[in-house]
């Protein structure tokens, strides 16, 4: 893992809104503490309900007053009708915002849940696309793909056809569902070429924070745990400071081989801490004072 690259790589951070003061502390901690790194873009999620979309928005808008960072709003079908969408599309479009994550989303029941469009809604998230491209043209829109197929999927085929469909209403690339095992991901990546599809495919790098957790969510999701992960973290659950050691150790391991197979492009789920994401970024080489040189 100390070989060089031959080229810096190019990044993007995931943030997700703040629902107390601690949590919007910690936030702009990480942002402050990642921006510097000169990200492509930094994202913010959205879930069903008014009040997300409204810390969303703010989160969104503060980034664009006090950063120079690109924050790319990340926007649902669920639980909204297509006019309440479009109105959403229109505020960040007046406030500045270029790219949009377009995303079905989940159910709201939960990850695991049945899923059903609203009745006057966005019926997938190809449709979405669509209507955003439809409206503004210039609007950058960023979609998801699964290496392991999303898990209401009923086969690789059925999955592809939804990317595609994705990518012929305007999605310009895809970032990936967080994986662990990189094969996962080259079979994949082999897939989606087979079917003609040339848009980039990000691979979207998931730090664990908590395995714990990560793997609880990555079986709701969908997403494969393998065993010599799982036994890294064997006997850590009370010693924080060397999870983390190993934390940075693996997913600096996992980034550092997709790159050497030619990979020049990944997309961090921070879960809004910056001290893993950071570390793992030095370690491809990235520094604050070259990026710096290189956005200027």
């Amino acid at each position: 893992m100390t070989d060089l690259l031959p080229h810096l790589p190019a990044i993007s951070f995931e943030f997700f809104p703040p629902k107390t003061d601690e949590m919007e502390r910690n936030l702009w901690q990480a942002i402050s503490r990642l921006a510097p790194l000169a990200p492509r873009f930094v994202s913010v999620t959205y879930g069903a309900g008014g009040s997300t979309r409204e810390r969303t928005h703010s989160t969104i808008a503060r980034i664009l007053k006090e950063t120079s960072l690109t924050p790319a709003a990340h926007l649902t079908c669920v639980d909204a009708p297509c006019a309440d969408v479009d109105d959403v599309v229109e505020r960040y479009y007046e406030i500045g915002v270029r790219h949009i994550v377009a995303l079905r989303g989940d159910p709201t029941s939960g990850l695991g849940g049945a899923y059903a469009p609203h009745p006057q809604g966005y019926r997938s998230s190809a449709d979405l696309v669509a209507a955003i491209k439809r409206r503004h043209p210039d609007i950058d829109v960023t979609v998801s793909a699964y290496p392991e197929k999303h898990p209401e999927s009923t086969g690789f085929d059925a999955d592809l056809d939804m990317l595609q469909a994705k990518v012929d209403a305007g999605a310009t690339r895809a970032i990936t569902q967080f994986f662990f095992d990189n094969d996962l991901y080259f079979r994949y990546l082999d897939r989606v070429r087979a079917r003609g599809i040339n848009i980039p495919i990000v691979p979207g790098i998931l730090p664990v924070q908590n395995f714990k957790q990560a793997a609880g969510f990555a079986t709701r999701a969908g997403a494969s745990v393998p065993d010599w992960l799982a036994k890294q973290f064997e006997g850590l659950d009370d010693d924080p400071d060397t999870r983390k050691l190993v934390a940075a150790t693996v997913a600096a391991g996992q980034v550092h081989k997709l790159a050497k197979h030619g990979v020049d492009t990944f997309h961090f789920y921070t879960m809004n801490r910056a001290d893993l994401v950071f570390a793992i970024s030095h370690l491809l080489g990235l520094r604050p004072q070259v990026a710096a040189q290189k956005a200027a």
